[in-house]
């Protein structure tokens, strides 16, 4: 636990969901494009995974970039490790990687 209630916040959800993804929006109704697109690539893999909102809580939305030290939203973590945002996940899925990360982490797929 950290002297920072939001970290803390944050890394329950990444503790408690194989696959979080911190967006603006929702999975079904995404907020930005390039939110928007990181859905489109996990529903096309076919992998289930928690979308957190981050416009709906601002101390979210302002702790992620700190949590991470990455500063854009959104971002993908995948059994507690940051994976990278919307071109990391483009790219690594259009390379295959994402697909093999997923399953060397024993994370089912459809697309499996």
């Amino acid at each position: 636990m950290s002297d920072n209630p939001v970290f803390d916040a944050i890394q329950g959800e990444i503790d408690a969901n194989d696959v979080v993804l911190f967006m603006k929006g929702t999975p079904v109704f995404p907020q930005c494009g390039f939110s928007s697109m990181v859905v489109q690539v996990l529903s096309h893999v076919g992998v289930k995974f928690k979308g957190i909102d981050v416009l709906a809580d601002d101390a979210v939305r302002n702790g992620i970039k700190e949590f991470s030290n990455w500063p854009t939203i959104p971002q993908l973590y995948i059994k507690g490790e940051f994976v990278g945002g919307c071109d990391i996940v483009r790219e690594m899925f259009e390379a295959g990687e994402l697909q093999e990360t997923f399953k060397a982490k024993g994370i089912e797929t459809e697309a499996a």
